[in-house]
Protein backbone atom coordinates (compact mmCIF):
# COMPACT_ATOMS: atom_id res chain seq x y z
CA UNK A 1 0.00 0.00 0.00
CA UNK A 2 1.50 3.32 -1.07
CA UNK A 3 1.68 6.35 1.18
CA UNK A 4 -0.84 9.06 0.53
CA UNK A 5 0.65 12.43 -0.46
CA UNK A 6 0.83 14.93 2.37
CA UNK A 7 -2.08 17.32 2.49
CA UNK A 8 -1.40 20.94 1.73
CA UNK A 9 -1.88 23.44 4.53
CA UNK A 10 -5.47 24.65 4.61
CA UNK A 11 -6.00 27.94 2.83
CA UNK A 12 -7.44 30.99 4.53
CA UNK A 13 -11.16 31.44 4.05
CA UNK A 14 -12.53 34.84 3.05
CA UNK A 15 -13.32 36.02 6.59
CA UNK A 16 -9.82 35.17 7.79
CA UNK A 17 -8.25 37.00 4.85
CA UNK A 18 -10.30 40.07 5.74
CA UNK A 19 -8.94 39.91 9.29
CA UNK A 20 -5.37 39.56 8.05
CA UNK A 21 -5.75 42.55 5.70
CA UNK A 22 -7.34 44.69 8.43
CA UNK A 23 -4.56 43.85 10.88
CA UNK A 24 -1.90 44.47 8.23
CA UNK A 25 -3.20 47.96 7.45
CA UNK A 26 -3.59 49.07 11.06
CA UNK A 27 -0.40 47.38 12.18
CA UNK A 28 1.58 49.05 9.40
CA UNK A 29 1.17 52.41 11.15
CA UNK A 30 2.93 51.08 14.27
CA UNK A 31 5.74 49.35 12.40
CA UNK A 32 6.29 52.31 10.08
CA UNK A 33 6.32 54.75 12.99
CA UNK A 34 8.97 52.76 14.87
CA UNK A 35 11.56 53.49 12.17
CA UNK A 36 10.33 56.73 10.62
CA UNK A 37 10.81 58.82 13.78
CA UNK A 38 14.40 57.68 14.36
CA UNK A 39 15.68 59.69 11.40
CA UNK A 40 14.12 62.92 12.70
CA UNK A 41 15.70 63.29 16.14
CA UNK A 42 18.19 65.92 14.99
CA UNK A 43 15.45 67.98 13.32
CA UNK A 44 13.25 67.67 16.40
CA UNK A 45 16.04 68.88 18.69
CA UNK A 46 16.68 71.96 16.52
CA UNK A 47 13.02 72.90 16.01
CA UNK A 48 11.97 72.36 19.64
CA UNK A 49 15.17 73.85 21.11
CA UNK A 50 15.95 70.69 23.07
CA UNK A 51 19.21 69.06 24.02
CA UNK A 52 20.26 65.72 22.59
CA UNK A 53 19.69 64.09 25.97
CA UNK A 54 16.17 65.46 26.21
CA UNK A 55 15.17 64.66 22.64
CA UNK A 56 16.22 61.02 23.12
CA UNK A 57 13.17 60.73 25.38
CA UNK A 58 11.02 60.95 22.25
CA UNK A 59 12.23 57.43 21.52
CA UNK A 60 12.71 56.27 25.11
CA UNK A 61 9.20 57.26 26.25
CA UNK A 62 7.68 55.29 23.40
CA UNK A 63 9.84 52.26 24.15
CA UNK A 64 9.01 52.27 27.86
CA UNK A 65 5.28 52.72 27.24
CA UNK A 66 5.33 49.69 24.94
CA UNK A 67 7.17 47.73 27.64
CA UNK A 68 4.53 48.62 30.25
CA UNK A 69 1.53 47.84 28.05
CA UNK A 70 2.53 44.76 26.11
CA UNK A 71 2.41 42.28 29.03
CA UNK A 72 -1.22 43.29 29.66
CA UNK A 73 -2.37 42.37 26.16
CA UNK A 74 -3.25 38.70 26.77
CA UNK A 75 -5.33 39.45 29.88
CA UNK A 76 -7.04 42.44 28.27
CA UNK A 77 -7.98 40.41 25.21
CA UNK A 78 -9.46 37.64 27.35
CA UNK A 79 -11.48 40.18 29.35
CA UNK A 80 -12.75 42.51 26.61
CA UNK A 81 -12.27 40.58 23.38
CA UNK A 82 -9.81 40.98 20.54
CA UNK A 83 -12.00 43.26 18.41
CA UNK A 84 -12.62 45.80 21.15
CA UNK A 85 -8.99 45.79 22.26
CA UNK A 86 -7.63 46.17 18.72
CA UNK A 87 -9.90 49.12 17.97
CA UNK A 88 -8.98 50.75 21.30
CA UNK A 89 -5.29 50.35 20.47
CA UNK A 90 -5.81 51.98 17.07
CA UNK A 91 -7.63 54.93 18.68
CA UNK A 92 -4.90 55.46 21.27
CA UNK A 93 -2.15 55.26 18.67
CA UNK A 94 -4.04 57.60 16.36
CA UNK A 95 -4.72 60.19 19.08
CA UNK A 96 -1.06 60.01 20.11
CA UNK A 97 0.02 60.55 16.50
CA UNK A 98 -2.17 63.64 16.08
CA UNK A 99 -1.00 65.04 19.43
CA UNK A 100 2.65 64.47 18.45
CA UNK A 101 2.16 66.23 15.11
CA UNK A 102 0.74 69.29 16.89
CA UNK A 103 3.22 69.39 19.78
CA UNK A 104 4.56 72.85 20.53
CA UNK A 105 7.14 71.76 23.08
CA UNK A 106 9.37 68.78 23.66
CA UNK A 107 7.43 67.86 26.82
CA UNK A 108 4.16 67.59 24.91
CA UNK A 109 5.87 65.57 22.18
CA UNK A 110 7.30 63.12 24.72
CA UNK A 111 3.88 62.71 26.36
CA UNK A 112 2.27 62.12 22.96
CA UNK A 113 4.91 59.52 22.12
CA UNK A 114 4.15 57.76 25.42
CA UNK A 115 0.48 57.62 24.41
CA UNK A 116 1.51 56.18 21.05
CA UNK A 117 3.54 53.60 22.96
CA UNK A 118 0.49 52.52 24.96
CA UNK A 119 -1.42 51.99 21.72
CA UNK A 120 1.55 50.24 20.14
CA UNK A 121 1.98 47.96 23.14
CA UNK A 122 -1.63 46.84 22.69
CA UNK A 123 -1.39 46.37 18.93
CA UNK A 124 1.97 44.62 18.59
CA UNK A 125 1.06 41.27 20.18
CA UNK A 126 -2.39 41.30 18.57
CA UNK A 127 -0.84 41.57 15.08
CA UNK A 128 0.01 37.89 15.35
CA UNK A 129 -2.67 36.81 17.82
CA UNK A 130 -5.80 37.84 15.89
CA UNK A 131 -4.93 36.27 12.49
CA UNK A 132 -3.60 33.07 14.07
CA UNK A 133 -6.65 32.68 16.27
CA UNK A 134 -8.81 33.16 13.18
CA UNK A 135 -6.80 30.41 11.45
CA UNK A 136 -7.96 28.02 14.25
CA UNK A 137 -4.70 26.21 14.77
CA UNK A 138 -3.77 26.01 11.07
CA UNK A 139 -0.39 27.66 11.52
CA UNK A 140 1.68 27.10 8.41
CA UNK A 141 4.70 28.87 6.99
CA UNK A 142 2.47 30.42 4.37
CA UNK A 143 0.15 31.70 7.11
CA UNK A 144 3.04 33.39 8.88
CA UNK A 145 4.39 34.76 5.59
CA UNK A 146 1.15 36.67 5.13
CA UNK A 147 0.83 37.76 8.78
CA UNK A 148 4.43 38.99 8.96
CA UNK A 149 4.27 41.14 5.81
CA UNK A 150 3.99 44.47 7.73
CA UNK A 151 7.03 43.50 9.83
CA UNK A 152 9.05 43.35 6.62
CA UNK A 153 7.62 46.38 4.83
CA UNK A 154 7.66 48.76 7.82
CA UNK A 155 11.45 48.78 8.40
CA UNK A 156 11.97 49.07 4.62
CA UNK A 157 9.69 52.06 4.06
CA UNK A 158 10.29 53.87 7.35
CA UNK A 159 13.75 55.37 6.73
CA UNK A 160 12.87 56.26 3.12
CA UNK A 161 9.57 57.89 4.05
CA UNK A 162 11.24 59.72 6.93
CA UNK A 163 13.99 61.03 4.67
CA UNK A 164 11.51 62.19 2.01
CA UNK A 165 9.30 63.96 4.55
CA UNK A 166 12.22 65.73 6.22
CA UNK A 167 13.58 66.75 2.81
CA UNK A 168 10.33 68.24 1.49
CA UNK A 169 8.05 68.84 4.49
CA UNK A 170 8.04 69.53 8.22
CA UNK A 171 8.80 66.82 10.80
CA UNK A 172 5.16 67.08 11.88
CA UNK A 173 4.17 65.12 8.80
CA UNK A 174 6.07 62.14 10.18
CA UNK A 175 3.14 61.62 12.54
CA UNK A 176 0.36 62.63 10.14
CA UNK A 177 1.43 59.73 7.91
CA UNK A 178 -0.03 57.36 10.52
CA UNK A 179 -3.51 58.87 10.44
CA UNK A 180 -4.78 57.51 7.08
CA UNK A 181 -3.51 54.04 7.95
CA UNK A 182 -5.23 54.21 11.34
CA UNK A 183 -8.53 55.40 9.86
CA UNK A 184 -8.60 52.80 7.09
CA UNK A 185 -7.40 50.10 9.47
CA UNK A 186 -10.14 51.00 11.96
CA UNK A 187 -12.87 50.77 9.31
CA UNK A 188 -11.57 47.44 7.99
CA UNK A 189 -11.13 45.95 11.47
CA UNK A 190 -14.59 47.06 12.65
CA UNK A 191 -16.05 45.13 9.71
CA UNK A 192 -13.74 42.11 9.68
CA UNK A 193 -13.41 41.27 13.38
CA UNK A 194 -16.33 39.53 15.02
CA UNK A 195 -17.64 41.10 18.26
CA UNK A 196 -16.68 39.13 21.36
CA UNK A 197 -18.30 39.26 24.76
CA UNK A 198 -15.08 38.55 26.59
CA UNK A 199 -14.81 37.06 30.03
CA UNK A 200 -15.50 39.87 32.49
CA UNK A 201 -14.79 37.46 35.33
CA UNK A 202 -11.15 37.19 34.26
CA UNK A 203 -9.27 38.70 37.19
CA UNK A 204 -6.20 40.85 36.70
CA UNK A 205 -3.00 39.46 38.16
CA UNK A 206 -2.29 42.53 40.26
CA UNK A 207 0.99 41.26 41.68
CA UNK A 208 2.09 40.35 38.17
CA UNK A 209 1.33 43.90 37.02
CA UNK A 210 3.41 45.27 39.88
CA UNK A 211 6.34 43.02 38.93
CA UNK A 212 6.60 42.41 35.18
CA UNK A 213 5.86 45.77 33.48
CA UNK A 214 8.11 47.77 35.86
CA UNK A 215 10.75 45.06 35.49
CA UNK A 216 10.68 45.35 31.71
CA UNK A 217 10.80 49.14 31.97
CA UNK A 218 13.90 48.90 34.15
CA UNK A 219 15.65 46.60 31.72
CA UNK A 220 14.68 48.58 28.63
CA UNK A 221 15.52 51.93 30.20
CA UNK A 222 18.90 50.71 31.40
CA UNK A 223 19.72 49.34 27.96
CA UNK A 224 18.63 52.58 26.30
CA UNK A 225 21.12 54.50 28.48
CA UNK A 226 24.17 52.36 27.70
CA UNK A 227 25.40 54.44 24.78
CA UNK A 228 24.97 57.89 26.35
CA UNK A 229 26.32 56.70 29.73
CA UNK A 230 29.44 55.25 28.17
CA UNK A 231 29.00 51.54 28.86
CA UNK A 232 27.22 48.89 30.88
CA UNK A 233 29.16 49.60 34.07
CA UNK A 234 27.77 53.06 34.68
CA UNK A 235 25.42 53.68 37.59
CA UNK A 236 22.49 54.98 35.52
CA UNK A 237 22.66 51.77 33.49
CA UNK A 238 23.29 49.24 36.24
CA UNK A 239 20.74 50.51 38.77
CA UNK A 240 17.64 50.32 36.54
CA UNK A 241 18.82 47.10 34.87
CA UNK A 242 19.47 45.30 38.15
CA UNK A 243 16.21 46.55 39.64
CA UNK A 244 14.38 45.43 36.51
CA UNK A 245 16.07 42.03 36.60
CA UNK A 246 15.06 41.50 40.24
CA UNK A 247 11.44 42.33 39.41
CA UNK A 248 11.41 40.03 36.37
CA UNK A 249 12.88 37.15 38.38
CA UNK A 250 10.27 37.76 41.09
CA UNK A 251 7.57 37.66 38.40
CA UNK A 252 8.92 34.36 37.06
CA UNK A 253 8.63 32.77 40.50
CA UNK A 254 5.16 34.24 40.97
CA UNK A 255 3.94 33.21 37.51
CA UNK A 256 5.11 29.62 37.90
CA UNK A 257 3.07 29.35 41.09
CA UNK A 258 -0.01 31.09 39.67
CA UNK A 259 -0.05 29.09 36.43
CA UNK A 260 -2.55 30.02 33.70
CA UNK A 261 -3.95 32.91 35.75
CA UNK A 262 -0.64 34.78 35.70
CA UNK A 263 -0.37 38.01 33.73
CA UNK A 264 1.70 36.05 31.19
CA UNK A 265 1.58 32.26 31.33
CA UNK A 266 5.27 31.36 31.56
CA UNK A 267 4.49 27.64 31.62
CA UNK A 268 4.32 27.88 27.83
CA UNK A 269 8.10 28.23 27.81
CA UNK A 270 8.24 24.59 28.93
CA UNK A 271 6.75 23.65 25.56
CA UNK A 272 9.69 23.17 23.29
CA UNK A 273 8.32 25.12 20.34
CA UNK A 274 7.59 28.21 22.45
CA UNK A 275 10.71 28.13 24.64
CA UNK A 276 13.10 27.50 21.76
CA UNK A 277 11.40 30.11 19.57
CA UNK A 278 11.63 32.72 22.34
CA UNK A 279 15.37 32.00 22.74
CA UNK A 280 15.96 32.30 18.99
CA UNK A 281 13.91 35.51 18.85
CA UNK A 282 16.00 37.03 21.66
CA UNK A 283 19.32 36.25 19.97
CA UNK A 284 18.01 37.10 16.51
CA UNK A 285 16.87 40.45 17.89
CA UNK A 286 20.31 40.95 19.44
CA UNK A 287 22.31 40.11 16.34
CA UNK A 288 20.27 40.24 13.17
CA UNK A 289 17.76 42.99 13.88
CA UNK A 290 19.96 45.16 16.13
CA UNK A 291 22.43 45.09 13.25
CA UNK A 292 19.99 47.35 11.44
CA UNK A 293 20.89 50.02 14.00
CA UNK A 294 24.38 50.14 12.48
CA UNK A 295 23.44 50.30 8.82
CA UNK A 296 21.89 53.81 8.62
CA UNK A 297 24.76 55.14 10.75
CA UNK A 298 27.26 53.42 8.47
CA UNK A 299 25.84 55.13 5.39
CA UNK A 300 25.69 58.55 7.07
CA UNK A 301 28.82 58.61 9.23
CA UNK A 302 31.23 56.35 7.39
CA UNK A 303 30.09 56.97 3.82
CA UNK A 304 28.92 60.60 4.16
CA UNK A 305 25.40 60.04 2.80
CA UNK A 306 22.44 62.30 3.58
CA UNK A 307 19.48 61.08 5.65
CA UNK A 308 17.42 60.66 2.48
CA UNK A 309 20.16 58.76 0.66
CA UNK A 310 20.83 56.55 3.70
CA UNK A 311 17.15 55.64 3.84
CA UNK A 312 17.10 54.82 0.14
CA UNK A 313 20.20 52.66 0.52
CA UNK A 314 18.32 50.54 3.07
CA UNK A 315 15.66 49.59 0.51
CA UNK A 316 17.62 46.62 -0.92
CA UNK A 317 17.46 44.84 2.45
CA UNK A 318 13.68 45.23 2.54
CA UNK A 319 13.39 44.00 -1.03
CA UNK A 320 15.41 40.93 -0.11
CA UNK A 321 13.03 40.19 2.76
CA UNK A 322 10.02 40.56 0.47
CA UNK A 323 11.58 38.25 -2.09
CA UNK A 324 12.27 35.63 0.57
CA UNK A 325 8.81 35.79 2.12
CA UNK A 326 6.81 33.42 -0.15
CA UNK A 327 9.66 30.97 -0.62
CA UNK A 328 10.44 30.91 3.09
CA UNK A 329 6.80 30.12 3.86
CA UNK A 330 6.70 27.22 1.39
CA UNK A 331 10.05 25.81 2.52
CA UNK A 332 8.97 25.99 6.16
CA UNK A 333 5.97 23.79 5.32
CA UNK A 334 8.10 21.25 3.43
CA UNK A 335 11.57 21.24 5.01
CA UNK A 336 10.67 22.39 8.51
CA UNK A 337 11.31 25.47 10.63
CA UNK A 338 14.67 24.34 11.96
CA UNK A 339 16.29 23.94 8.53
CA UNK A 340 14.91 27.18 7.09
CA UNK A 341 15.70 29.26 10.18
CA UNK A 342 19.28 27.99 10.34
CA UNK A 343 19.79 28.78 6.67
CA UNK A 344 18.33 32.25 7.21
CA UNK A 345 20.62 33.02 10.16
CA UNK A 346 23.73 31.87 8.31
CA UNK A 347 22.79 33.80 5.16
CA UNK A 348 22.14 37.00 7.13
CA UNK A 349 25.39 36.61 9.10
CA UNK A 350 27.42 35.95 5.94
CA UNK A 351 25.84 38.96 4.21
CA UNK A 352 26.91 41.18 7.12
CA UNK A 353 30.58 40.25 6.66
CA UNK A 354 31.08 42.57 3.61
CA UNK A 355 30.24 45.52 5.87
CA UNK A 356 32.79 44.32 8.43
CA UNK A 357 35.40 44.27 5.64
CA UNK A 358 34.28 47.48 3.96
CA UNK A 359 36.65 50.35 3.47
CA UNK A 360 36.20 53.88 2.10
CA UNK A 361 36.58 52.60 -1.46
CA UNK A 362 34.26 49.60 -1.25
CA UNK A 363 31.65 49.70 -4.01
CA UNK A 364 28.19 50.88 -2.97
CA UNK A 365 26.72 48.46 -5.54
CA UNK A 366 28.53 45.56 -3.89
CA UNK A 367 27.24 46.57 -0.46
CA UNK A 368 23.74 47.02 -1.87
CA UNK A 369 23.86 43.46 -3.22
CA UNK A 370 24.98 42.27 0.22
CA UNK A 371 21.94 44.03 1.71
CA UNK A 372 19.62 42.18 -0.65
CA UNK A 373 21.13 38.88 0.49
CA UNK A 374 20.94 39.99 4.13
CA UNK A 375 17.28 40.77 3.66
CA UNK A 376 16.72 37.29 2.27
CA UNK A 377 18.33 35.88 5.40
CA UNK A 378 16.21 38.03 7.72
CA UNK A 379 13.05 36.90 5.94
CA UNK A 380 14.22 33.33 6.26
CA UNK A 381 14.55 33.62 10.05
CA UNK A 382 11.36 35.37 11.09
CA UNK A 383 8.81 33.23 9.25
CA UNK A 384 9.90 29.73 10.35
CA UNK A 385 10.53 30.74 13.97
CA UNK A 386 7.11 32.37 14.26
CA UNK A 387 5.48 29.41 12.52
CA UNK A 388 6.87 26.85 14.93
CA UNK A 389 6.17 29.02 18.00
CA UNK A 390 2.40 28.91 17.56
CA UNK A 391 1.90 25.39 16.23
CA UNK A 392 -0.75 23.40 18.07
CA UNK A 393 -1.59 26.13 20.60
CA UNK A 394 -5.10 26.93 21.77
CA UNK A 395 -6.52 30.44 21.26
CA UNK A 396 -5.64 31.54 24.83
CA UNK A 397 -2.14 30.11 24.54
CA UNK A 398 -1.59 31.93 21.24
CA UNK A 399 -2.25 35.24 23.01
CA UNK A 400 0.30 34.48 25.75
CA UNK A 401 2.86 33.08 23.28
CA UNK A 402 2.56 36.23 21.18
CA UNK A 403 3.39 38.38 24.21
CA UNK A 404 6.33 36.15 25.12
CA UNK A 405 7.89 36.18 21.66
CA UNK A 406 7.36 39.93 21.22
CA UNK A 407 8.88 40.77 24.60
CA UNK A 408 11.92 38.53 24.12
CA UNK A 409 12.56 39.93 20.65
CA UNK A 410 12.28 43.51 21.92
CA UNK A 411 14.62 42.92 24.84
CA UNK A 412 17.04 41.09 22.55
CA UNK A 413 16.98 43.96 20.08
CA UNK A 414 17.55 46.51 22.83
CA UNK A 415 20.41 44.45 24.27
CA UNK A 416 22.07 43.99 20.88
CA UNK A 417 21.68 47.68 20.03
CA UNK A 418 23.26 48.66 23.35
CA UNK A 419 26.22 46.32 22.79
CA UNK A 420 26.81 47.53 19.24
CA UNK A 421 26.45 51.18 20.30
CA UNK A 422 29.14 50.74 22.97
CA UNK A 423 31.47 48.94 20.57
CA UNK A 424 30.97 51.61 17.91
CA UNK A 425 31.40 54.54 20.30
CA UNK A 426 34.58 53.06 21.75
CA UNK A 427 35.92 52.45 18.26
CA UNK A 428 35.15 55.98 17.10
CA UNK A 429 37.09 57.39 20.06
CA UNK A 430 40.14 55.13 19.66
CA UNK A 431 40.53 54.42 15.94
CA UNK A 432 39.39 55.52 12.50
CA UNK A 433 35.72 55.73 11.54
CA UNK A 434 36.07 52.89 9.03
CA UNK A 435 37.79 50.61 11.54
CA UNK A 436 35.20 51.42 14.21
CA UNK A 437 32.34 50.33 11.96
CA UNK A 438 34.27 47.24 10.88
CA UNK A 439 34.62 46.19 14.52
CA UNK A 440 30.95 46.85 15.28
CA UNK A 441 29.81 44.81 12.29
CA UNK A 442 32.01 41.90 13.37
CA UNK A 443 30.21 41.99 16.71
CA UNK A 444 26.91 41.89 14.83
CA UNK A 445 28.14 38.84 12.93
CA UNK A 446 29.12 37.16 16.21
CA UNK A 447 25.73 37.82 17.80
CA UNK A 448 24.05 36.45 14.67
CA UNK A 449 26.12 33.27 14.83
CA UNK A 450 25.05 32.89 18.47
CA UNK A 451 21.43 32.87 17.27
CA UNK A 452 22.37 30.12 14.82
CA UNK A 453 23.71 27.99 17.65
CA UNK A 454 20.28 28.05 19.33
CA UNK A 455 18.25 27.28 16.18
CA UNK A 456 18.85 23.47 16.43
CA UNK A 457 16.83 23.49 19.67
CA UNK A 458 13.68 24.17 17.61
CA UNK A 459 11.48 21.08 17.27
CA UNK A 460 11.63 19.00 14.13
CA UNK A 461 9.15 19.67 11.37
CA UNK A 462 5.57 18.44 11.73
CA UNK A 463 2.98 18.34 9.01
CA UNK A 464 0.35 21.06 9.37
CA UNK A 465 -2.63 18.64 9.11
CA UNK A 466 -1.26 16.65 12.03
CA UNK A 467 -0.95 19.81 14.08
CA UNK A 468 -4.52 20.83 13.25
CA UNK A 469 -5.77 17.44 14.44
CA UNK A 470 -3.75 17.78 17.64
CA UNK A 471 -5.13 21.28 18.16
CA UNK A 472 -8.70 20.06 17.66
CA UNK A 473 -8.16 17.23 20.16
CA UNK A 474 -6.85 19.73 22.74
CA UNK A 475 -9.85 22.00 22.22
CA UNK A 476 -12.24 19.06 22.59
CA UNK A 477 -10.48 17.94 25.74
CA UNK A 478 -10.67 21.45 27.23
CA UNK A 479 -14.39 21.61 26.41
CA UNK A 480 -15.01 18.25 28.07
CA UNK A 481 -13.34 19.45 31.25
Amino acid sequence: MTDQPAEQPPAFDRSTIRIVVAVMVGGMAVLLDSTIVAVALKSLAVDLHASVTTIQWVTTAYLLAVGVTMPLAAWAQARWGGRRLWLAGLVLFGVGSVAASMAGSVGVLIAARALQGVGGGILMPLMATLPLQAAKGRVSGRTIAMVSLPMLIGPMLGPVAGGLILHWLSWRWLFWVNVPLIVVGYVLASRALEPERGDRSRQLDVLGVLLLPPGLVGLLYGLSQVSSAGGFGQRRVLVPMLAGLVLVVAFVLHALRRGPDALVDLRLLARRQVGASAAVMFLAGAGLFAGMFLLPLFWQVSRGQSVLAAGALMVPQGLGSLLARPTSGRLTDTLGSRTVALAGVLIAAAATVPFALAGPGTSTWWLGLALVVRGVGLGGVMIPVMAVAYQGLSADDVAHASVLTRVTQQIGGSFGTAVLAVVLEHGLSTTTTSAAFDRAFWWAVGLSVAAGLVVPTLPKHQRVPDLVQAHDRDVAADAAV
